[in-house]
């Protein structure tokens, strides 16, 4: 079932999550709703506050299939990339935001088994980015500059 996502400005975007201590249908179901609500608008990744929920939970999907986040910790970090970034939360703009090249996480699964999971490139920057969101910090908070269309037309141009 989609759900709605919650737009800048709204406070429960600003709220730290508390940890899922409960891995019940409850958690299940929350875990497909997001999955489906990110799909549906075309993103890479949804935290639990983005749809009202605060909880440490988040769903990514960069193109190698779901990963679903419960409770995840960022362990370590490697490098550096910087780059335009987006958000479900924030329509219409984007940044330009410094992440690590590559992480590392830990957190545990629908069932509540701890795994790691570590990602480069796109998957360490939506780790990054929305682990962030259970902080309540938005990229807007770390980004260097707002890009404008211009700016990403540039880009195109010199591609």
């Amino acid at each position: 079932m989609e759900r709605k996502i919650i737009k800048i400005g709204d406070e429960g975007l600003r709220k730290i999550c508390k940890p899922m201590q409960k891995f019940d249908l409850r958690l299940w179901l929350l875990l497909r709703d997001m999955a489906d609500t990110m799909y549906k608008a075309e993103g890479v990744g949804l935290a639990a506050p983005q749809v009202g929920i605060l909880r440490r939970v988040v769903v990514v999907d960069v193109g190698d299939g779901l990963i679903e986040l419960v409770n995840p910790v960022i362990i370590s970090t490697e490098g550096e990339q910087a780059g335009s970034e987006g958000c479900l939360s924030v329509p219409g703009r984007r940044g330009y935001v410094r992440r690590p090249q590559k992480v590392t996480v830990r957190a545990q699964d629908r069932k509540g088994k701890f795994f790691e999971v570590t990602g480069e490139d796109l998957l360490a920057r939506c780790l990054c980015h929305e682990i962030d969101h259970l902080d309540g910090i938005l990229y807007t908070d770390k980004m260097d500059y707002e890009i404008t269309e211009e700016d990403e037309e540039e880009e195109e141009e010199k591609d």
